[in-house]
């Protein structure tokens, strides 16, 4: 899908809403294998944890984003081998949905959806 308006693909984003998280050597081991798993697909974290500052509602858990240059990268890299080699050690200690949305471009504007 193309959601930038100068026609390349928009850049998409692995974003994990994630409950409690359990700390432990298995977290510790995903932690340190992750970043390798994201190398090859241009991925990089621009959202990991922290608190946030909520404005409206309630917020709970933990947000995570990491931006891919495009859809094809971010679910490559998800159902690459060397990451669902270690996605175990995070689904065993941590819940919560998961899921790649695509960006849009910086000239973009609300009323732009309409017209999808």
């Amino acid at each position: 899908m193309d959601n930038r308006n100068d026609g390349r693909p928009a850049r998409a984003y692995a974003i994990a809403h994630l409950g409690e998280v359990r700390m432990g050597e298995e977290i510790v081991s995903y932690l340190r294998g992750i970043d390798a798993t994201l190398a090859p697909f241009g991925g990089r974290f621009i959202v990991h944890g922290g608190a946030p500052t909520v404005l409206e509602g309630t917020w709970s858990g933990d947000l995570v984003m990491i931006e891919f240059p495009d859809r094809d990268s971010a679910l490559a890299w998800y159902e690459s081998e060397a990451y669902q080699r270690i996605l175990p050690l995070r689904t065993r200690n941590a819940s919560g949905p998961v899921i790649v949305m695509e960006g849009v471009g910086a000239d973009h504007v609300a009323t732009d959806i309409l017209s999808s």
